[in-house]
């Protein structure tokens, strides 16, 4: 069976290649493109080197209008909660690439998508080394009790944590919260610099030129330290697979399932 797809951010670094990507594939076929910036313009002038003839639109209800299986977004933290409702609203499942949206986000997505019995899958990262960092993760904190998250990204990256960030704290507190022996709130001088806690979690957050995405979780017992490191580079690709399992996964659930890992076996 094929799958009808629409990408809302196709103008974007991911959604560029994430859009050949689909239409070069035998079961996916892209219906609809999404972007503000390039409404109303052919895809095939957005995307070079392509012959995609999809009028590329501004609003994701509009684009929704054209018969679809699953919606990719991969926009900005502002608009993506409303994107996704809209699609779960209109029977359309649902793959998150966006960074930025809050575990109250994900709690609402998750109580639509169940009602309306709609697959949503949403990734903070879909690059498999990431995807595989947060198994390893999980896996290390069951044996070692203290841990914290370093989060890393360019410069102009607007939301932190980052998104993959943000999932692996998330996947941690499934095993338990990170033993901490001196209270945060109790620390000599700004507790910022302690980092901020999320799910259980004290993640630290850099943005400096050179980074794209990297997250770094460091585990510390007595007398020895794990630590378990994932870095992007400048390109998409490495997210393109990944999104891809995703799109054909997520008519197979129902409801809400955080993180690639899960559906990657």
């Amino acid at each position: 069976m094929t799958l009808n797809v629409c990408v809302a951010g196709a103008s974007g670094w991911v959604g560029k290649p994430l859009c050949k990507a689909i239409a070069a594939t035998d079961d996916l076929k892209l219906v609809g493109a999404v972007a503000r910036s390039a409404a109303g313009r052919p895809l095939s002038d957005v995307i070079a080197g392509t012959d995609l003839d999809l009028v590329v639109s501004g609003w994701v209800r509009e684009a929704l209008e054209t018969p679809t299986d699953v919606l990719v977004e991969f926009t900005q933290p502002a608009a993506a909660k409303e994107h996704v409702l809209t699609a779960i609203d209109r029977g359309v499942h649902v793959v998150i690439g966006t960074s930025g949206l809050t575990d109250a986000d994900f709690s609402e997505i998750e109580q639509a998508a169940s009602a309306h019995n709609v697959g949503v899958i949403a990734a903070g990262n879909f690059a498999i080394t990431a995807v595989l960092l947060e198994r390893f993760a999980r896996e290390a904190a069951k044996y070692i009790p203290s841990w914290e998250v370093i989060d890393y990204a360019k410069d102009t990256k607007p939301d932190a944590p980052s998104g993959t960030a943000r999932e692996v704290a998330f996947h941690l507190a499934q095993v338990g919260d990170s033993k901490i022996a001196y209270p945060v709130d109790q620390t000599i001088g700004p507790k910022e610099s302690r980092g901020a806690n999320l799910n259980g979690t004290q993640v630290h957050s850099i943005r400096l030129p050179s980074y794209t995405i990297g997250v770094e979780v460091i585990f510390g017992a007595e007398d020895e330290r794990l630590t378990i490191r994932h870095d992007a580079g400048t390109g998409a690709a490495p997210y393109i697979q990944g999104t891809l399992l995703a799109i054909r996964k997520a008519p197979t659930v129902t409801g809400l399932i955080r993180g690639l890992a899960n559906v990657l076996d």
